[in-house]
């Protein structure tokens, strides 16, 4: 059988899916929730409508993401009643120690997954991720 990249990157990612998911779980964190406390507590507190855009996903979506992470007690907000999606979100002590054990369970794939690869060939592995991620956004001009 032929492989494509666009296999080869969904076989990847589903690996990677089925990695961490379990992890994630385990540390009460839902689908798509633990890259919002990673983003957090690397970037510091930030609006809904930045998450919505840095992650590139429908901001309904990260709102009910949010919505059940501040129920879990892992984010607070700050929120204009009138309208949320410009208050601030911020981690909890709790949503800090959460994204902690989450960056561990991030490291270990990242060893496991680029095990036997150079310096030189995880760096310029990035930078074709980077690349294609940069040429999968432009716009149609």
């Amino acid at each position: 059988m032929e492989r494509t990249f666009h296999m080869l990157l969904y076989r990847a990612f589903h690996a990677q899916r089925a990695f961490l998911r379990p992890k994630g779980a385990a540390l009460g964190l839902g689908t798509g929730q633990p890259k919002l406390i990673a983003y957090l507590a690397q970037n510091g507190p930030c609006s809904q409508k930045h998450l919505a855009e840095y992650f590139e996903v429908d901001p309904a979506a990260v709102c009910r993401m949010l919505d059940t992470l501040e129920k879990g007690g892992f984010i607070c907000r700050t929120a204009d009643r009138a309208d949320r999606r410009t208050g601030m979100v911020e981690l909890t002590e709790k949503g800090r120690e959460a994204a902690l054990s989450w960056q561990g369970c991030c490291d270990a794939l990242e060893e496991r997954m680029l095990e036997g690869f150079s310096p030189e060939e995880r760096r310029r592995f990035a930078d074709y991720l980077t690349r294609a991620h940069r040429n999968l956004r432009k716009r149609e001009e």
